[in-house]
């Protein structure tokens, strides 16, 4: 069954609970207890009805978004590596597994203008910083021998957690 077809078949209750999930989980102590109580629900409810969204894929994951320029974190580097493929998981998963590393992810190369498919976010209040940072994950990890280009990001744009209903 497609996610639109499931939409349909959820409650009210569940429709209300999909729409607030939508703006993010309420700072609160109990997240869930104050979901439960805006949609109508009982806490073991919502819970039950997330976990069960995310076994059938309609919630891929939980995460937090931080809007980190306001703490000072303005020196954000998506380092960009041209990995050869068969060797791209275990570098991800090592880059991964680095304390200063916030984000990998793999990605498509778009040849030939764009040779990358491994891609990590280095967070910093400086960019000397985080150059320094980036050149002793290069050290530690023995990655020297692999491409990679650094882009300092310019602009803060809008971020949001997943859309589940159409507004």
């Amino acid at each position: 069954m497609n996610q639109v077809a499931q939409l349909y078949m959820d409650t009210e209750a569940e429709q209300r609970l999909r729409a607030l999930i939508e703006k993010g989980l309420p700072l609160t102590p109990r997240p869930w207890l104050t979901l439960a109580e805006q949609c109508g629900m009982d806490e073991t409810e919502v819970r039950a009805t997330v976990e069960r969204w995310q076994s059938e894929g309609l919630i891929k994951r939980l995460g937090l978004v931080i809007k980190h320029r306001p703490l000072g974190i303005k020196a954000n580097a998506m380092v960009v590596w041209d990995v050869p493929d068969d060797q791209v998981v275990a570098v991800g998963r090592r880059l991964a597994a680095e304390r200063a590393v916030t984000l990998c992810y793999r990605r498509p190369r778009r040849l030939p203008d764009w040779p990358f498919n491994l891609f990590c976010m280095i967070h910093g209040t400086q960019r000397s910083r985080v150059l320094m940072e980036l050149d002793s994950i290069v050290m530690r990890q023995e990655l020297g021998a692999i491409p990679h280009q650094v882009l300092f990001s310019t602009h803060a744009y809008r971020q949001h957690g997943a859309r589940y209903i159409s507004e």
